[in-house]
């Protein structure tokens, strides 16, 4: 009879130390929050601060940009369509990139020079950043991963790709690089 009982104790404690590590067992269910571009500061090409909460209500296209580049004359359709639309809630946000092809070498000053030199820009510069790779600024990230921005993931794929933010600093388009500033899907969604 004592063997019995002792069996019987040690399978309850069997099914109860079983139990206690059941409950202990959690799964964890991580819930992304959709970030918005109101929370970066970023540095423009003088080294001032630049705080995306002052765009707060406007539509905000990013582009990166490289003064060495086939697709470098976009910078005269960028600054006709900020000319023509900065007092309609629109901005053009400029990130010199030197990741691909080695197609903006140039400091931060030299950049200023050469927008200002050969295109007239006016639209907001900021200090030359990584695009892609392991060194990727942050405003980058937010910009290609889904589980930052809402949207989509989606790779830079070349210099002047276009990512359109609306009102809400929200990500809501993706412009492949060899789409001119003003191609009709553009104008349509900063009038829209």
């Amino acid at each position: 009879m004592k063997k019995i009982v002792t069996i019987l104790v040690g399978s309850i404690l069997l099914v109860s130390c079983q139990g206690q590590s059941q409950t202990k067992t959690v799964t964890k269910t991580t819930v992304m929050e959709k970030q918005n571009i109101y929370q970066f500061k970023v540095e423009d090409l003088s080294g001032k601060t630049f705080d995306f909460a002052t765009l707060k209500g406007k539509k905000i296209m990013i582009v990166n940009t490289a003064s060495k580049c086939g697709l470098t004359p976009q910078y005269k359709g960028l600054e006709k369509i900020y000319k023509e639309y900065k007092d309609k809630n629109f901005v053009i946000i400029g990130f010199p990139a030197n990741n691909f092809g080695q197609q903006e070498p140039g400091t931060n000053e030299e950049i200023g020079a050469f927008c200002q030199q050969n295109y007239g820009v006016t639209f907001p510069m900021m200090s030359k950043i990584s695009v892609k790779g392991n060194d990727m600024d942050k405003v980058y990230q937010f910009l290609t991963q889904k589980s930052k921005n809402g949207l989509q993931d989606s790779e830079v794929e070349w210099n002047f790709q276009k990512y359109l933010i609306n009102e809400k600093g929200e990500l809501e388009k993706v412009i492949s690089p060899q789409v001119s500033p003003t191609d009709d899907v553009i104008i349509n969604w900063i009038k829209s």
